[in-house]
């Protein structure tokens, strides 16, 4: 397994959304990139481009991450493919073309977004989310996106969220038998479906389930953690990794078990010294259980 996160240099918070993700690299350069990689002692990255890069510059990426042994774990694609505004629904599609396109170009792991909402905000709750009507919303998404590309080494994946689909390892089994596409992969975030006390208190319950159920077709996970409050009625928030419940201890055992490429991937925190913290709780976690990152 890998571990990776967003990058910093000079300590000088950066453009944040380069290419969609948690990049912060001022002037950034394939080898400032790749050092600042090393310094923080990750073996997986963000992609560090926008789709526009020039191919030149693309494949200099490419080649200095593989000369360092630095994996692209994952392109966003964050926008939703199911906005009830035709016009904003199209520009969403789009733009997961474009990205997953991306991700192929530069080989990353997975192209990842959210499977998305039925109304406002995109990534938000709707009385219409979780319906058989939406379930099939997602698949014809799902299937237009992935033929428009027809990618070969990369795969398009959907983020699990609290409130939409796919929030559970069956239905998340579901939609891969009903996209019926070879490059649609999973995209693991146990946080974003501890939903309920129930799965809070047996989280390590339902990291094994993901990963039995799921585990031939992941290609990435996110590293985070959550806290339950006292606050009424039911009140989660995700906190820095080891700040919170989850089994890491169980996470990263499960990891272990799969291709040991398989990246997981810290997010969003804001300073450096926050994803330094999350990233030395989780190497101390696997320390103790005798695992290593590549």
């Amino acid at each position: 397994m890998r571990l990776g996160g967003p990058v910093f240099v000079d300590a000088d918070i950066a453009d944040a959304d380069i290419a969609d993700a948690d990049i912060r690299i001022e002037e950034m350069s394939p080898d400032r990139w790749v050092a600042a990689l090393k310094q923080a002692g990750y073996s997986a990255a963000y992609c560090p481009v926008a789709a526009d890069t020039t191919p030149d510059a693309l494949n200099a990426y490419v080649k200095a991450a593989r000369k360092a042994n630095i994996l692209i774990a994952e392109v966003g694609a964050w926008s939703n493919p199911l906005d009830p505004d035709e016009k904003t629904r199209k520009v969403a599609m789009d733009k997961c073309k474009t990205q997953l396109a991306l991700a192929e170009a530069i080989g990353a792991r997975c192209c990842v977004n959210i499977s998305g909402s039925r109304g406002e905000p995109w990534d938000g709750p709707h009385p219409d989310n979780l319906t058989q009507e939406t379930f099939e919303m997602i698949v014809e998404t799902v299937q237009e996106i992935i033929d428009a590309v027809n990618p070969r080494r990369t795969y398009y994946t959907l983020e699990p969220m609290p409130w939409m689909y796919p929030d559970s390892a069956d239905n998340y089994l579901s939609l891969i038998k009903a996209i019926n596409r070879p490059q649609f992969g999973v995209h693991i975030d146990i946080v974003n479906v501890i939903n309920s006390p129930q799965r809070y208190f047996n989280n390590a319950t339902l990291i094994n389930e993901w990963f039995s159920k799921l585990g031939p077709y992941v290609r990435s996970c996110h590293a985070k953690d959550t806290l339950l409050s006292t606050h009424l009625t039911t009140h989660l928030d995700e906190v820095r990794p080891g700040l919170g419940a989850l089994s890491y201890p169980t996470l990263l055992t499960e990891l272990n078990k799969l291709d040991p490429d398989t990246p997981l991937m810290i997010e969003h925190l804001e300073m450096e010294e926050e994803y330094r913290f999350a990233a030395e709780y989780i190497r101390g976690i696997a320390t103790d259980l005798g695992l290593t990152f590549l």
